[in-house]
């Protein structure tokens, strides 16, 4: 039963967003700096600046919440910076390098590079120790497990300091026991070490994807666990009455616990709950196609739905390191409103991958930061206003914005800083819609078959410039935007990820009975653990996947079913699913070969009652909302145009204005360029139309 608030937190590289709900149906943003170095110190300045705003105490909100939801980039943060546990690997003999051999190739995009320098190893070499034992493809012991090379690894990771282990052995999916007795072992002799079962966190075909998920799990675990312990005893301080639910990569909530044992799950935690709340917010016009952009202050993250089902990868290079299990897509680039502006050797200007981030932050934010940001660049072509972000809390200082501009890129091009700054916006709206591209064409979708959604502080600066580049002719941008992902938080589901190998060529009844016991046996186990968080049977759903391939494919592709019992005469539904799919990503199929599944997966999701809709009052006009005008640049000549800005909180329901406009709301501010219609719906969502598309 709802209670009478539900939190929602999502740590960002540069702010941390806090979405509060109330039994009401209100809806409050708020933001505050994030502070990398000590996550919690922000949760807890988040905390105050609500106190500070509503006059609600942080222990009143708490012990009066049906859920509070973090998502984090502590497993992130910690992944970039290799800051993670010394971790030891048990590998089986010979295999201890399948880490470094990588499947014999570089990751897409460098795989012809020769200059391109190999990943940082997460476990060093000489933690990489061997286990003779082995297991063959049909699942039978070839070789039994020698126990006391266990226990030498063992010993030696004890002299070493090693805080936590990772298990992997060779076909271990098909006959576990020997990864089984090894972790027996390793409890045995290091009690207090975290251990991975590579087998139990991700059993699927591959041994490669397998080993390097175990490690990143392990290398995690140490991190998230402290991390988990802290938050779970602070909001216990506050009165938690229910456990905290931390957001996981999969586009669903999970306990402390799961997250602890499952690091891997969390690393991309807060932009994966975009799609959900991008769901909620486009529900109104029934849209289900939709491409959500959130620009924060360090980076920008685009993710995708189609048909109303966010787009999930598997078998991924991530941060250069293979991940295996589930991951909602999140295409990531350093292209935030902290990016940095340099010039390259060819006297081009670049944007980004480096990042002002919040310390010091871009220059007009007064904190020590010397180089030229896109933030700078929008203040000074007078997108931003001077006054300040977050409502006037972070003034910005345009002196400071154009000095950096002017001597950093202007000067030396010999151009105006105008000239410069729109430069900047350009070559930064470029990079972001390649990023778009790559979760869109390069997938098999038509960009123009979708909505684009604004999310993050940044975005509405860029998002028409950006719908124009990309042939979209409909935006949205909801007044949450800037705390989306936290919205999207508190709207989302609990949800874990099932999988079993399914070595079986889609054929005959006997292959059929497999898959349906397989999938059955998943589905038994993931109801009964809902079933133990709370939930009812009414209140829980499934979805199916599996890994299909035409026999002597290399790879596979993941194909989405809805569940039904799976009999000789449905696996011709099984057929043409993998089929449409197959020409959807590769533009071709070939209907009369055989087909094999590799692994199956079930989604179980436990279904949490969703906070009201946000509503506005009917508008009087956006007249009304005029606060005066300024300047500003729509053009590469520099040149600019006295342009009207709106005060977006006097805006109202069914109001609508042409651009070019400013629309300023407390989180962000969103740039109308010429040739768009914007109109405010009730739900608090801005649609931005293309008048050359109309």
């Amino acid at each position: 039963m709802r209670t009478q608030y539900r939190l929602g937190i999502d740590a960002g590289g540069t702010f941390t967003d806090f979405i509060l709900a109330d039994k009401s149906g209100s809806l409050q943003i708020f933001k505050v700096l994030s502070t990398p170095t000590e996550p919690t110190k922000a949760i807890k300045n988040g905390l105050a600046l609500i106190t500070e705003e509503t006059g609600l105490t942080a222990e009143k909100i708490v012990s009066n919440s049906d859920l509070c939801i973090n998502g984090t980039t502590v497993g992130l943060n910690a992944l970039i910076t290799h800051t993670g546990a010394k971790t030891g690997l048990i590998a089986t003999r010979g295999h201890e390098d399948s880490i470094e051999i990588r499947l014999g190739h570089k990751e897409d995009g460098y795989r012809y590079d020769p200059d391109y320098p190999p990943a940082t190893m997460l476990v060093p070499r000489h933690l990489r120790r061997p286990v003779t034992e082995r297991v063959i493809s049909t699942g039978d012991v070839k070789t039994p497990m020698v126990e006391e090379d266990v226990r030498e690894a063992c010993r030696y990771f004890i002299a070493e300091g090693v805080e936590s282990v990772a298990i992997s052995f060779v076909w271990s999916v098909l006959h576990q026991e020997h990864e089984m007795r090894a972790a027996e072992i390793v409890r045995e002799m290091m009690p207090d070490v975290r251990l991975t079962v590579g087998s139990v966190l991700y059993p699927q075909v591959r041994e490669y994807t397998r080993t390097s998920t175990a490690i990143v799990n392990a290398y995690l675990a140490p991190i998230l666990q402290r991390y988990v312990e802290g938050i779970d005893a602070y909001f216990r301080d506050l009165g938690s009455k229910n456990p905290v639910r931390y957001f996981q990569s999969n586009g669903g909530l999970a306990l402390g616990k799961v997250v602890s044992d499952q690091s891997v799950y969390a690393i991309n935690s807060g932009p994966a709950s975009a799609p959900q709340a991008a769901l909620d917010v486009a529900a109104p016009w029934g849209d289900k196609n939709i491409i959500t952009c959130d620009m924060g202050g360090t980076s920008f993250d685009i993710t995708l739905t189609r048909d109303g089902h966010a787009n999930v990868n598997k078998n991924i290079d991530f941060l250069r390191y293979r991940i295996g299990i589930p991951m909602i897509q999140v295409e990531t680039l350093g292209a935030g409103g902290g990016s940095i502006g340099w010039i390259d050797s060819m006297g081009l200007i670049q944007m980004g991958p480096q990042s002002a981030g919040s310390e010091p932050g871009p220059a007009c934010y007064s904190q020590g930061g010397e180089n030229p940001t896109t933030t700078d660049a929008n203040l000074v072509m007078g997108y931003l206003n001077a006054d300040g972000l977050v409502g006037g809390r972070l003034p910005l200082d345009a002196d400071k914005a154009r000095s950096a501009i002017k001597g950093k890129l202007a000067d030396p091009l010999g151009i105006t800083v105008e000239q410069a700054a729109h430069g900047m916006f350009t070559i930064v709206n470029n990079n972001m819609v390649n990023a778009i591209r790559r979760v869109s064409v390069e997938r098999g979708y038509d960009p123009r078959d979708f909505v684009l959604m604004g999310a993050g502080g940044a975005t509405g600066a860029h998002i028409t410039a950006l719908a124009r580049e990309m042939g979209i002719s409909k935006v949205l941008i909801s007044k949450l935007a800037s705390g989306l992902c936290a919205y999207g938080q508190i709207i989302s589901d609990v949800k874990y990820n099932y999988m079993a190998p399914a070595p079986i060529r889609v054929e005959g009844a006997e292959a059929a009975a497999k898959l349906d016991t397989l999938f059955s046996g998943l589905e038994t186990n993931g109801r009964e653990d809902l079933a133990g968080d709370g939930f009812a049977e009414d209140k829980i759903s499934i979805r199916r996947s599996l890994d299909m391939r035409y026999v002597g494919q290399v790879h596979e592709c993941t194909v989405e079913i809805e569940p039904f019992e799976v009999t000789e005469e449905r696996l011709q539904d099984l057929k043409d699913a993998f089929h449409a799919r197959h020409k959807e990503l590769y533009t071709y199929d070939e209907p009369s070969s055989a087909i094999e599944v590799v692994n199956v997966e079930s989604t179980i999701a436990g279904h949490v009652d969703k906070p009201d809709r946000m509503t506005i009052a009917a508008g009087s006009g956006a007249e009304s909302a005029l606060k005066g005008s300024r300047p500003m640049v729509f053009s590469k000549d520099g040149a600019t145009k006295d342009t009207p800005v709106y005060d977006g909180g006097k805006m109202g329901a069914g109001d609508t204005l042409k651009g070019p406009a400013v629309i300023e709301e407390v989180t962000t501010t969103i740039v109308v360029e010429p040739e768009w219609t914007v109109n405010l719906h009730e739900s608090g969502v801005y649609v931005l139309t293309s008048d050359a598309a109309s």
